[in-house]
């Protein structure tokens, strides 16, 4: 009995932790609304390309993008695209969240259904579009495509998810939904040059 008491409160720590870091990367999206201006197809069509490239990780932006290293709220980066109009509240991004799990015991599939969970609790009209385990050669992560309602932002996410060295990575390409197709390829660009190191 105290074992499983033991566990549920086990479970619920992770829980609670996982929906902070989700709750980190939303707030983050939105407070990013107004900054600079320039034209979106520039910069969809952008050939230069600039590198982050630290102990853990490297991943690849285009230079019209605006990298972001504050730490702010809890991330490792944003990767903001430019703003397209004056009017333009809501600026595409990429951003990645680094959560150490050491302390907890559990293995890939339950960080996925804990995630999956925990978005359906902090994203109103939260659907998961896709989950889906994807392996390409030594490397392994998790895809999760889902869409959800930020107060008056309508968004889609394409998030990556690994886990390495008792470290969860979450790299999220968030968008406006209507913006979505729009953003997919250079998003997958920047998403697919992420490596994590040994």
């Amino acid at each position: 009995m105290k074992k499983q008491f033991n566990l549920a409160m086990s479970q619920t720590k992770i829980m609670n932790k996982v929906f902070i870091a989700f709750l980190f990367l939303f707030i983050t999206m939105v407070a990013h609304g107004q900054n600079k201006q320039s034209d979106s197809t520039s910069s969809l069509k952008s050939t230069e390309w600039k590198t982050l490239d630290v102990a853990t990780y490297s991943i690849l932006y285009p230079s019209t993008w605006e990298l972001n290293q504050s730490g702010q709220m809890g991330t490792a980066f944003i990767i903001l695209s430019p703003q397209e109009t004056s009017q333009d509240q809501f600026r595409e991004n990429v951003n990645l969240i680094i959560q150490d799990i050491s302390a907890y015991n559990i293995d890939f599939d339950e960080y996925v259904r804990i995630s999956e969970d925990q978005l359906k609790k902090v994203i109103t009209n939260s659907t998961i579009i896709e989950s889906k385990r994807i392996k390409i050669g030594q490397i392994e992560y998790h895809r999760l495509i889902h869409t959800g309602d930020q107060g008056i932002f309508h968004l889609k996410f394409e998030q990556h998810l690994w886990i390495k060295n008792k470290k969860a990575y979450v790299l999220t390409l968030t968008c406006e939904q209507d913006r979505f197709a729009d953003y997919k390829e250079i998003g997958d660009k920047i998403l697919n040059s992420f490596t994590l190191k040994q």
